[in-house]
């Protein structure tokens, strides 16, 4: 881990975020082993990738935003609301315009602009919708930290980093396998299903060079990866795990995904 600490916060930020990609890309090759996932194994992981992420919001991001506003003063409350509220918006914005299709639904109620793309395509750009809150939030982690702000520590940026990776497993195989229902070789699948996690690198190399060019802002930035991430949790994540009416699986595994990334950060953070 010493090469790690060694790089500045960019190269760490882009080390982390391929390292969360790695680790989807793994989850897709379950695709070669499996010809589907059982609607309640599917359910429950959507449900914990909804735990990871709603516990990352708070623990890694709007926590260590406001005591970074406590430390500096101010009104403490305005710059967590703000990039919330804006990091939400910003999703919406996407949301409404990129062309995508949320796993179980079927073609007709595809979202975004109107268009006659694959809906392979369509559900992989559903995926990779949420993905960029999630390489976001670990590139302004790391920025945080070479703000040498006190609420940041690089323990806690490698804490999101491994919470992000483990719920980005079971991401890539729910992208995967249902992929192989479309009648798409497992090569293919495994490519789509890998592809959506390429975005968090980009995102995570964006949110640390931003952050640190722009200090004052890093609250704002903190708070608006959470606030992007739990649009994701709300707006997708939570309606996919229960499509199946398998709820009490869904949150069992939201539960497990939320103590465990709770967990992460304050034994590393």
């Amino acid at each position: 881990m010493e090469w790690f600490t060694e790089l500045n916060h960019v190269g760490q930020a882009f080390v982390a975020t391929l390292f969360t990609w790695f680790v989807t890309a793994l989850g897709a090759s379950v695709v070669f082993f499996f010809r589907e996932i059982r609607e309640k194994a599917l359910d429950a992981m959507l449900g914990f990738a909804a735990g990871v992420m709603i516990a990352a919001s708070f623990w890694s991001l709007l926590n260590p935003a406001i005591e970074m506003v406590k430390s500096v003063g101010g009104t403490v409350w305005v710059p967590p609301v703000t990039g919330f509220l804006a990091g939400g918006l910003f999703l919406w914005v996407i949301d409404q315009l990129l062309p995508h299709l949320h796993l179980g639904f079927p073609n007709e109620e595809a979202e975004g602009v109107s268009t006659s793309w694959k809906r392979s395509v369509l559900l992989v750009l559903a995926i990779t919708l949420h993905n960029i809150p999630e390489g976001l939030a670990v590139g302004v982690a790391f920025g945080a930290v070479a703000a040498d702000l006190p609420a940041a520590s690089l323990t806690g940026a490698i804490a999101l980093a491994i919470g992000i990776a483990i719920q980005n497993f079971p991401e890539g195989a729910a992208v995967s396998v249902p992929l192989r229902r479309e009648h798409i070789s497992r090569w293919r699948c495994f490519l789509y299903g890998q592809a959506s996690g390429l975005v968090e690198p980009v995102a995570g190399l964006l949110g640390a060079l931003a952050v640190v060019n722009m200090q004052p802002l890093l609250p704002y930035a903190l708070s608006f990866a959470a606030g992007a991430m739990l649009y994701v949790v709300i707006e997708e994540l939570i309606p996919e795990s229960q499509i199946h009416k398998n709820s009490d699986v869904s949150t069992l595994g939201a539960m497990l995904g939320f103590a465990l990334m709770m967990a992460l950060d304050v034994a590393l953070g």
